[in-house]
């Protein structure tokens, strides 16, 4: 199916904003990460790999972090291969450090070669229908490449959170939106949401980070979560559908893989705890079919129920 593109306009880029001193080690790390994105992806994959491994036997904290994590979302795994998991994470973490500012820069269809979309029967109809479209995308490891896929194929909206570096900002919402993406700050009003699904732009919303005491308390496979308990009003304010989207990165640098379920059913019902652990299992399912994937080094159980014990 042939999909209408509209492109974004661009505002130059404002260099002499950043030409002050405390801008320049930014600066100076910018450009050695781009020299080494100017590398074959599967070159980038390789050292990422090594990157990963690095920090998986270093970085002590973040490798129980994630441990403890697969651990307790499949406790029917067994010890070796819940550790093995750890490890295939830390090698795919690894490599993002290098394949998400490479995809932000190389040309588009340079990045479109590496971008494989199966699967996308739900989807396609749903925008043939003329459907507003919610894509449910928890936070794996491709996360950005699936992004960037969705905004080369017609404008599309997300959310980010702002950087304290002000430099580091203006590169990330220029790099994520380099395709026609609308990037939407965490803290904006919601109406600004609202209003774009409306217009007919897919929300590619990532839903699963700790929420705090602003979340609900619902399971994430075993234990409980404090999530956001906003897909079912985001979907019942815009009458959209909600379609479940994941990203998966190929071995050895060979791509991505981006493909989409069937949407959610009965969905929302309005009741805020139903449609959030409804949005939990959706995750799941996904989760459950390539576990090395997902970020495990979040801490996802942080903020736990009252009178509940200290989770990590």
């Amino acid at each position: 199916m042939c999909l209408e593109k509209v492109t974004a306009s661009k505002t130059p880029f404002p260099v002499v904003q950043f030409l002050a001193p405390k801008y320049w080690p930014t600066w100076l790390g910018l450009a050695i990460v781009r020299l080494i994105t100017l590398l074959p992806l599967r070159t980038l994959a390789a050292l990422g790999h090594g990157v990963g491994m690095l920090a998986y036997h270093l970085g002590s904290s973040r490798r129980n972090i994630a441990l403890k994590n697969i651990q307790s979302c499949f406790p029917e795994f067994s010890q070796e291969r819940c550790e093995q998991i750890n490890k295939e994470h830390f090698s795919l973490v690894g490599q993002s450090v290098f394949t998400v500012p490479a995809n932000m820069w190389i040309k588009g269809h340079r990045f479109a070669k590496r971008v494989e979309i199966t699967e996308r029967t739900h989807y396609d109809k749903a925008l043939a229908d003329g459907r507003n479209i919610i894509l449910l995308a928890p936070h794996f490891v491709g996360l950005d490449a699936g992004g960037f896929a969705i905004s080369q194929e017609r404008d599309a909206i997300s959310m980010y959170q702002y950087a304290k570096n002000t430099l580091m900002d203006e590169i990330v919402k220029r790099g994520r939106g380099r395709y026609g993406g609308v990037l939407i700050e965490r803290k904006a009003p919601l109406r600004q949401i609202i209003k774009a699904i409306r217009k007919g732009m897919p929300f590619y919303y990532l839903p699963d980070q700790d929420a705090g005491r602003k979340g609900v308390f619902v399971p994430f496979f075993h234990p409980l979560a404090s999530t956001i308990p906003a897909l079912g009003k985001f979907a019942k304010m815009s009458n959209a559908v909600v379609i479940p989207i994941k990203t998966r990165v190929k071995p050895k640098g060979a791509g991505y893989e981006i493909s989409f379920g069937e949407p959610l059913n009965n969905f929302p019902t309005g009741d805020d705890i139903v449609d959030t652990t409804t949005m939990n299992r959706a995750i799941e399912d996904m989760v459950r079919t390539m576990p090395e994937q997902y970020f495990w080094v979040h801490k996802r159980f942080k903020t736990r129920p009252e009178k509940q014990e200290t989770f990590y």
